[in-house]
């Protein structure tokens, strides 16, 4: 638990990294990057303590799975609330799929 908890604080800072921006494109882009970097910096501070934890529990294709359900369920708020953009139909129908690849990789076969 602790792992998926760190992989939610990581993601909340990697998706504002790299979208914040969006709302602001009449900043220069050196300042963009620049602040995106430091962004990211605490991201790192949250995903590496993540995944070395989170490896002595799951392999790391099992991590990466978990990190990406993380990272697109953090992205529809983030792109809901902050972008205020629509979920659509075909947008559900992806992310259903995904969770089906969810499935194959934690079933013990």
């Amino acid at each position: 638990m602790r792992t998926v908890v760190l992989l939610v604080v990581s993601n909340l800072f990697m998706t504002t990294a790299w979208y914040w921006h969006l709302r602001y494109k009449g900043e220069a882009l050196w300042k963009v990057i620049l602040i995106s970097w430091l962004i990211a910096l605490v991201e790192y501070c949250f995903a590496v303590p993540a995944n070395r934890i989170g490896s002595y529990q799951f392999s790391a294709f099992e991590l990466k799975t978990i990190q990406e359900v993380v990272s697109l369920l953090v992205f529809v708020a983030f792109a809901v609330l902050y972008l205020k953009e629509e979920i659509k139909w075909n947008y559900i129908v992806g992310f259903a799929l995904i969770v089906l690849a969810v499935f194959f990789v934690f079933k013990k076969w």
